[in-house]
């Protein structure tokens, strides 16, 4: 645990104190986060303190990667246990920066940054202007808090592609590392959006995780993508889901070939997005192709 965690709530404190951290040669940690936190969050937490000699989290509800009819205004705001919870987890300093700072002009005439062409597919061909949001908000975040290394979840596979992507074009001096995807006992993603759930959908949700793992079995016995990818669907709908997508593909989310080819090294992920009520959820699942080129 960490004793006597700091809370900055000023741009002023925040560089002051992680100033002092450099300037004694020590290793900043970050994770970024919009609050309402839960174990998947922690372990992010926890992960940096393995790779870095200090960790500052961020709690921060970002309207613009928020499209219309989206829930940024009943999106959850829990800053107290947040914060309770960071410094269990061994964070050292909470950044919890006001609207104004994080966008002095106003959302209207702020600078954005936009990745070209892998945010234009899954979530981003759903959710237009999304990635454009999460890059414009990290990447002020980055420059705010200045870490060596930032930690993001595996669950949201997309938005770390297009972060990765980022700053190696922005050439943003840190380590980006990728969290294992946190599970509940039946398999379902942590998520702060399964508190959305009714007692009956929250019973049918796990069926996501169900559906990724007949995906990878289905693909690793050698079944064709196309036909792997509607039986998912057809899945996911039987069960009550309103599908956005349950598709297969490499890391870089480029359609895979039918079958292996020579040189393909076989990584695949099977990703799916699909609504219960009004939640929408989100779950990967990473795997090797049997007998594909190392």
């Amino acid at each position: 645990m960490s004793a006597g965690m700091e809370v900055a709530d000023s741009l002023g404190m925040l560089r002051a104190r992680v100033d002092a951290w450099k300037r004694e040669g020590l290793r900043i940690g970050f994770v970024p986060t919009m609050g309402n936190l839960h174990e998947g969050h922690y372990s992010l937490v926890r992960l940096a303190r393995e790779n870095a000699d200090r960790v500052v989290a961020s709690i921060f509800v970002n309207p613009t990667q928020f499209g219309p009819g989206e829930d940024y205004e009943r999106y959850p705001r829990t800053p107290e246990a947040d914060v309770a919870g960071l410094s269990a987890a061994g964070c050292h300093l909470a950044w919890m920066p006001p609207l104004e700072t994080m966008y002095p002009l106003g959302t209207a005439r702020a600078v954005r940054v936009q990745v070209p062409g892998i945010t234009g597919v899954l979530d981003g061909a759903h959710r237009p202007g999304h990635f454009d949001g999460v890059c414009t908000v990290v990447a002020r975040l980055f420059n705010q808090v200045r870490p060596d290394v930032a930690v993001f979840g595996r669950k949201d596979y997309q938005q770390l592609a297009v972060i990765r992507h980022m700053v190696r074009d922005l050439a943003f001096p840190l380590e980006l590392l990728g969290a294992d995807i946190v599970r509940e006992d039946d398999g379902l993603a942590r998520s702060s959006r399964n508190q959305y759930l009714s007692a009956g959908e929250r019973v049918l949700a796990p069926e996501i995780h169900r559906t990724l793992l007949a995906m990878r079995d289905a693909a690793q016995a050698g079944q064709g993508r196309r036909e792997l990818e509607a039986e998912a669907v057809a899945r996911l709908q039987a069960a009550g889901f309103v599908v956005d997508y349950a598709v297969l593909r490499t890391p870089l989310l480029v359609e895979p070939p039918e079958s292996p080819v020579p040189g393909d090294d076989g990584q695949r992920v099977a990703l799916v997005a699909a609504r219960l009520g009004r939640t929408r959820l989100i779950d990967n699942l990473e795997f090797t192709l049997q007998g594909a080129d190392s």
